[in-house]
């Protein structure tokens, strides 16, 4: 089944209705809510709960100083890095200061949620405001601190470099320096997070549901804030709606206060997020300013980059510098920079915190990148996409070290991929060679176009493990577990489809179970495009595992030898003589011997039906009962997938409107398991990165209140903004793996910004250095272009730029 367009097996349960997700859960649970800070940036003087206490229905009120121990210190901080020499972690509920808009301060507890609310109006906060700290040109200027003991509100430094720099761009031909920016948005999934704790008093143990992407993790992390033994605490993924990297971070603060007031009631409590919760206190992403200095020849090629940006993490850092880390080497791309310096500078402000979100980095990094080299063209007079060409990594030169560390802390090294295929076919798809007479076609039209494209790689499968176990049932079903949790990627079917092909048994009589630590107790989570690579590869070794010890059984039981066996369709037979045969339920029936029989399959099993050999014991040494077994896959560093994305876009002359007209993707994931899942991934990413490129955008004013905190007034792409999508496919496979699959959940998503941009200044004739773009931004730098205060592109016919509008030299 490798390779083919199966049927999700998964679709039949979500679309009918049957999904069961975490708000389904839990109807006899009390219900939490949680009074959120109003302000950015404030010391907390007094909380008075003396006008809550009467409420009928009211069941606890929970602040800072009822928690002890661990759970009163700050939340881990889960990625370490020795670059990170200010990390800080907010508490479960703020101790003495909040530090942004819907910071959790108090927790109620009551018999039903209207109830809670009501109470949390009614609790009353004195606050001691201080100065906000809101963007990067804000942090950066320190006139404020976010936090007092953070110097200039640095919480990272982090230089990395290849060669001498300055005296390769210096001794360049050609120079050029650019500013760009990309603000800030949000994964905003159509289910919020959600927690449901359950505490048996009777065996101390705790039961917790979570809307999250890593429930090992979240396990760990309750055990060690909780103190309580890790066997006692077991974390359950029902279905998820959406995730996209803000179900990453472990623990939230209510995956802590939940399961504790859960204990200390000795009753069920769940908490649901709302909408407005969701875009005032759940992580956000993506806005960086970055300075570029680079050198280049006469072909465009790169003789030396240096990159120097800065990165809002928000008010905490819970999930480390990985953002920065990402952008500063995926920046790279498929190309060879000549001696390179990255430096960056990430920043405390008092808005939301950031951790990944789909992506992770990259478009920021593919937007820089991809934008200096069009700069380059625009320099030269060369052709787009010849001046990238001249400068991919040829496939005879994988594996490429790029002499940097990568997210995982092991060296940044392409394994596969083959950059002039792919950019040929995405040539081909798009039609580049004819765009300038569909041009000249709109034009007397009166239409205004552009095409523009974007080329990445994508760091993918990043360890440090994954692992799977498989159960063949005295029936022939096939149960497959894995630690990592699904959202809505197909894991199901793909991993099925996986054992269907290394274990022999038909598709339909595989159970595939995602993200329940009673089943599967080892495991990191689901991110970094990393199920395919990681899971994939474990389930792969596992059915291996599992197929020749029931090959072993087998030859037993039919006096051959297991290389004489096959098994096809549930079957195990002898090659050549299909007539000798056994099921292999079968097998699973004889690989346990009983001494009871529970029903006709165990039975068969029992001490006087089997044959024996006097002289062996039951159970061979160095077996274990049951066709069943385990393995994990731990890489030696990650895959890189690769990609290329082609956009032609019409710009409205009057209103600045601004179209997709087509949408091109070229993608490499290696061997491709399920390309209709696949292409799936890469429409979901694609519309997320039209939306991310002119529509989603997290408002703060000065003060730290969001402006857009409502799908009122944060504008999305619907069906009708997203373009159909084209796409072909290239597979260079990662010789890392068994299976040799590199990751697709977040390609579709990374170019978006770049390649746009790229179609939307080739419409207009200007430079475009700064995303999203809206139509009314559009129309202002149109009047800057006329003005002279916005620069002309040289590789088209425009207006003569004005003063100040050359695109030479180090200042421009």
């Amino acid at each position: 089944m490798l390779g083919q367009p199966v049927q999700r097996s998964e679709d039949p349960r979500l679309l009918t209705g049957n999904g069961r997700y975490l708000d389904d859960l839990g109807q006899t649970a009390y219900a939490a809510a949680f009074l959120r800070s109003p302000h950015a940036h404030a010391r907390l003087r007094s909380v008075d709960v003396t006008d809550a206490l009467g409420v009928e229905g009211l069941i606890a009120i929970y602040t800072h100083e009822d928690l002890e121990g661990r759970a009163a210190e700050p939340l881990p901080m889960l990625i370490p890095h020795p670059s990170l020499s200010h990390g800080r972690t907010p508490h479960a509920l703020a101790s003495d200061e909040v530090n942004h808009v819907g910071e959790a301060i108090v927790m109620v507890v009551a018999s039903d949620r209207y109830v809670a609310e009501d109470v949390v109006q009614r609790i009353v906060v004195e606050y001691e405001f201080q100065t906000p700290v809101v963007g990067v040109e804000s942090a950066r200027a320190a006139e404020s601190l976010v936090h007092d003991d953070v110097p200039g509100n640095v919480a990272a430094h982090l230089l990395q470099e290849t060669g001498d720099v300055d005296a390769a761009i210096d001794a360049a031909p050609h120079r050029l320096s650019l500013e760009l920016s990309i603000e800030r948005s949000a994964s905003t999934p159509l289910e919020g997070k959600g927690v449901l704790a359950r505490w048996d008093p009777d065996d101390r143990s705790l039961l917790v549901h979570t809307s999250t992407q890593t429930s090992t993790s979240v396990r760990q992390a309750i055990a060690a804030k909780l103190e309580l033994p890790v066997d006692r605490v077991e974390v359950v993924t029902p279905d998820v709606g959406g995730g996209f990297g803000v179900k990453i971070v472990h623990p939230w603060p209510e995956e802590i206060m939940v399961p504790w007031a859960a204990i200390r009631l000795g009753h069920p409590v769940k908490w649901v997020e709302d909408r407005r919760e969701h875009f005032i206190s759940s992580a956000h992403e993506r806005a960086q300013l970055h300075e570029v200095r680079v050198g280049f020849d006469d072909d465009g090629r790169l003789q030396g980059l240096s990159v120097r940006f800065w990165h809002d993490n928000g008010a905490y850092t819970p999930y480390g510098v990985i953002v920065p880390i990402i952008t500063s080497t995926q920046l790279l791309g498929p190309y060879k920079p000549g001696p390179y310096r990255v430096e960056f500078w990430s920043l405390y402000t008092n808005t939301v915190l950031v951790t990944p979100y789909r992506g992770a980095g990259r478009p920021q990094g593919c937007f820089v990148m991809e934008r200096t080299l069009d700069a380059i063209a625009d320099e030269l007079g060369m052709d787009r996409s010849v001046v990238r060409e001249n400068n991919f990594i040829q496939p005879e030169e994988m594996p490429y070290d790029h002499g940097l560390l990568f997210q995982d802390g092991r060296p940044l090294i392409y394994d596969s991929g083959d950059f002039p295929a792919t950019l040929a076919k995405l040539r081909k798809l798009v039609g580049w060679d004819d765009f300038e007479a569909y041009r000249e076609q709109a034009r007397t039209e009166g239409r205004t176009v552009g095409i523009g494209m974007g080329c990445y790689v994508e760091g993918t499968g990043v360890g440090p493990y994954e692992g799977g176990h498989l159960r063949v049932e005295t029936d022939g079903t096939v149960v497959v577990s894995t630690g990592l949790t699904s959202q809505g990627q197909g894991h199901q079917t793909m991993l099925a489809q996986l054992v269907s092909d290394e274990l022999g048994v038909p598709f339909d009589r595989i159970r595939v179970t995602t993200g329940d630590t009673r089943r599967f107790k080892y495991a990191v989570g689901t991110f970094a495009s990393r199920t395919a690579v990681m899971s994939g590869n474990a389930v792969a070794l596992t059915a291996r595992k599992v197929r020749a010890k029931a090959l072993r059984i087998a030859a037993q039981a039919l006096e051959v030898d297991p290389d004489d066996l096959e098994i096809v369709a549930g079957m195990v037979r002898v090659k050549g003589a299909p007539a000798a045969e056994i099921d292999l339920g079968a097998v699973a029936v004889l690989s346990n011997p009983l001494r009871y029989a529970f029903d006709e399959a165990a039975a068969r099993a029992t001490q006087f039906v089997t044959p024996v050999d006097p002289d062996l014991p039951p159970v061979a040494a160095g077996e274990e009962p049951g066709l069943e077994g385990t393995a994990y896959y731990s890489p030696p560093r990650s895959t890189f997938a690769n990609g290329m994305h082609a956009v032609v876009v019409e710009t409205d002359p009057e209103t600045a409107e601004i179209s997709v007209l087509r949408y091109c993707v070229v993608h490499d994931c290696g061997t491709v398991i399920n390309p209709m899942i696949l292409e799936g991934q890469i429409h979901g990413g694609v519309a997320q990165g039209v939306g991310g490129a002119l529509y989603e955008r997290m408002v703060y004013d000065s003060s730290g209140q969001l402006l857009n905190a409502s799908f009122m007034d944060f504008l999305m792409p619907y069906v009708t903004e997203v373009p159909r999508i084209e796409i072909d496919h290239l597979e260079t496979p990662s010789p890392l793996n068994p299976l040799g699959v590199k990751g697709a959940g977040e390609a579709g998503v990374i170019p978006g910004s770049a390649a746009i941009a790229a179609a939307i200044e080739d419409a207009e004739g200007f430079r475009i250095s700064a995303m999203p773009i809206s139509p009314s931004e559009l129309f202002d730098l149109r009047r800057g272009a006329a003005e002279g205060r916005v620069p002309w592109l040289r590789r088209r016919s425009a207006p003569a730029p004005g003063p100040g509008s050359s695109s030479t030299g180090d200042g421009s």
